[in-house]
């Protein structure tokens, strides 16, 4: 391996998440996390009108992923995630595996982004 595809490597382990402070979300009494996205902009408009899609989706997080919601507060890495997520869930399997690709899909989304990175 050469030293520039090294250096391009991604060490999520020293990445902090950051909520979105735009997203509007809620929890259940069972803890489980809802978050709401609104669609803006022109293409969403205009499937909203035409094939009547909701202005606002709500997606409702499993265990897991509202774990980790909670557990996010802009000071703890994935590193630190990874471990509370394996003392909270000890029989999951390939936990840091899935940790880093439920925050890749959360980054993709815009519900949260890396702290020092800025907002979308």
């Amino acid at each position: 391996m050469s030293k520039k595809s090294k250096k391009n490597e991604k060490n999520y382990l020293d990445f902090i998440p950051v909520k979105n402070p735009d997203i509007e979300y809620e929890t259940d009494e069972n803890g489980i996390v809802t978050v709401f996205i609104e669609w803006k902009g022109f293409y969403h408009k205009i499937a909203q009108k035409i094939f009547r899609r909701p202005r606002v989706s709500d997606i409702k997080m499993d265990k897991y992923g509202s774990f980790v919601w909670h557990a996010i507060d802009d000071e703890k890495d994935v590193h630190q995630l990874s471990k509370e997520m394996e003392s909270e869930f000890p029989k999951m399997e390939k936990s840091l595996s899935r940790l880093i690709k439920f925050l890749e899909i959360m980054k993709d989304n815009n519900l949260i982004y890396w702290k020092g990175e800025e907002k979308k």
